[in-house]
């Protein structure tokens, strides 16, 4: 299989911007916040950043509020691409736009507006190739754009179900990472749920739960814990019990065997070779 040279960071949603009131278990934004990874991912402070707010209802104000947390970390080639339909996806400077960049953010609100207008258009290609061919560029996305990521992508459901048959609506995503299905703000909005639905209808993908102000740094397979808040991976590969297929819409499920992992800045977790490795203790929060 060939090596994929881009990054990936989705991202948990809410993430530090730089003004936040509720210091509590913040990092130091400039040095160690999310979007602080993202620029250095990038390039540094002279990447071209290209802001794609699609998925929510506000898309200027979000632009707007980007560009301000990008600039509090000395970045000033920020441009927001806003696009509104099918149509802005294809034009001449959108296209321009993407093919410049060195690195994409995709804003919160709703993952399956990213899909609709995005996925499949010429933008999209354009981002899947330099996506798998290279090296340092870079596709972020918090909440919504997180979720999109995924080939198999949790388009809604409720979170306040138990585990029952039909909580989780899955749809198709941009496919950037076929590995994985992503939910975000996991441990606030108590999805366990639904991301435990989402694996049982697909078990050969990995379930990862993104907490607030948390992210992930993947590159070719490797998985890199970022941001103040935890992540809960569920593997189910090794299931040795799954009444998914079977039972009916609203019907209590149960899995056994299912491998779950809960894990926090700079742990880290091989898709591929299904093995974790969690920060020593000592070592400091980065």
């Amino acid at each position: 299989m060939k090596l994929i040279k881009g990054t990936l960071i989705p991202i948990g949603g809410n993430e530090d911007k730089g003004y936040s009131e509720d210091d509590y278990n913040k990092v130091d934004y400039i040095e160690e916040g999310i979007l602080s990874h993202v620029v250095r991912e990038a390039g540094g402070v002279d990447a071209n950043i290209v802001v794609i707010p699609t998925a929510s209802s506000i898309p200027i104000e979000v632009g707007k509020n980007y560009i301000e947390a990008f600039k509090t970390l000395g970045c000033d080639n920020v441009t927001v691409l806003d696009i509104r339909n099918q149509k802005d996806a294809e034009k001449p400077e959108a296209i321009a736009s993407i093919k410049s960049a060195n690195c994409i953010m995709f804003s919160g609100g709703d993952q399956s507006k990213i899909t609709k207008k995005i996925g499949g258009s010429t933008i999209h290609n354009i981002m899947l190739d330099r996506f798998k061919n290279e090296k340092g560029f870079v596709i972020a996305g918090t909440s919504a754009g997180a979720m999109a990521m995924a080939k198999e992508m949790i388009a809604g459901g409720s979170a306040s179900e138990a585990f029952v048959k039909g909580a989780v609506k899955m749809s198709n995503g941009l496919g950037l990472i076929p590995q994985l299905t992503i939910d975000t703000h996991f441990i606030r909005r108590g999805r366990f749920g639904r991301l435990a639905e989402a694996v049982a209808k697909y078990p050969k993908l990995i379930g990862i739960g993104l907490a607030e102000d948390t992210g992930l740094i993947i590159k070719n397979n490797v998985v890199r814990v970022i941001g103040s808040g935890m992540v809960i991976v569920f593997d189910p590969r090794k299931l040795k019990h799954n009444n998914e297929k079977i039972l009916k819409g609203g019907t209590p499920m149960s899995l056994t065997n299912l491998k779950t992992h809960v894990l926090a800045n700079g742990d880290r977790f091989n898709v591929k070779k299904k093995k974790v490795k969690v920060l020593p203790v000592a070592e400091p929060f980065i």
